[in-house]
């Protein structure tokens, strides 16, 4: 049998403690749901009241009628639940009016109700020019974008790159040969069609230091995880830096000890995120965050072959990281949800 097939039982005997709902009302930052124009939002929220989730953040809205429909679900069926953040098309960026169009798109869904804007992983990756060169994500052209978001508080969710290891080898030593193996598309070594992590990540940090008015969310902890030192530095540098946890448990999750004290050293600067969404597996961020248990499984195997271990955070880091920390950077959510 070969890595994928083999998954021993342990026999280590430790405490085992099942979390189905969070110790404090929480919210998802990073979530997505394609089908909110005709989603279900009772069996939806139904499902975020059995988690204790109060307010979910769909990074998803698009924009033109998909948001317009978005929107429109979201105020007739559950108005106080939802956020939306706008999404833009970067590779219009050769459009004469690229900068004004897209700040009154901004400015329009602002006004209309959406809280903030996703810019996702191909920017930077793969989206191209009309002459096909990458668009670079420090593009002077975008500056526009950010300053816009920077005037109407609304904070930039900016997902760049992805974890480094997707551009060494795939080869025995690399952590991440499970995923490459399963999902080879995430592969990023190929330097004739991608650019370096490191170049990808300079460019990010790059318009967080030339917007300091802006709020970027860093996301996934800005594939820093694995190296909280260097992330922690990154927040110093970077006063208009929030980051959030979506995706990137597993990083937290091996390294208990260092990830407690990031938790608590940086408890204003972090926000509760999930990513995918799947009711089960909220389960592990909350055994992982409020617990103290040890050596337990994460729920995806490409992800994490290793083990957890519970942070058990004080309850001050966990209602910082659940919902204080969202409710100053999103005035517009209802105080109500959380008992305040």
């Amino acid at each position: 049998m070969d890595i994928e097939t083999y998954s021993p039982i342990s026999t280590l005997v430790t405490k085992e403690t099942l979390l189905k709902k969070s110790k404090f009302p929480f919210v998802d930052v990073h979530n997505h749901q394609f089908d909110m124009p005709i989603k279900d939002l009772n069996k939806l929220t139904t499902e975020m009241d059995s988690l204790n989730m109060a307010y979910m953040i769909n990074l998803s809205g698009f924009r033109g009628i998909y948001l317009e429909k978005s929107l429109k679900n979201i105020k007739e069926n559950a108005p106080t639940r939802f956020g939306l953040f706008l999404n833009i098309n970067f590779e219009e960026i050769d459009n004469e009016d690229f900068a004004s169009s897209n700040v009154k798109l901004i400015e329009e869904a602002f006004n209309n109700g959406v809280i903030g804007l996703k810019v996702y992983k191909s920017l930077g990756l793969t989206d191209k020019d009309k002459n096909g060169q990458r668009i670079k994500i420090n593009d002077p052209r975008l500056n526009p974008i950010w300053r816009i978001c920077g005037k109407l508080g609304i904070p930039v969710l900016i997902h760049s790159g992805e974890p480094e290891s997707f551009w060494h080898d795939k080869d025995k030593y690399n952590e991440r040969w499970l995923e490459l193996r399963q999902k080879p598309n995430r592969y990023r070594g190929d330097s004739l069609k991608f650019p370096s992590f490191d170049k990808v990540i300079a460019e990010q940090h790059d318009i967080f230091k030339n917007n300091p008015k802006t709020i970027f969310i860093n996301a996934h902890l800005g594939w820093m995880g694995n190296d909280l030192d260097k992330l922690s530095e990154h927040l110093d540098k970077h006063q208009n830096v929030m980051t959030e946890i979506g995706a990137i448990l597993a990083e937290l999750g091996r390294q208990p000890i260092r990830a407690r004290k990031f938790f608590i050293d940086y408890k204003d600067r972090i926000l509760f995120g999930k990513d995918a969404y799947r009711v089960s597996e909220y389960y592990t961020y909350f055994r992982v965050l409020e617990t103290d248990d040890e050596y337990f499984d994460y729920y995806r195997k490409r992800h994490a072959h290793w083990k957890m271990y519970g942070l058990s955070l004080p309850d001050s880091v966990l209602k910082a990281v659940y919902y204080q920390n969202a409710l100053k950077l999103f005035p517009s959510i209802d105080k109500k949800l959380f008992n305040l």
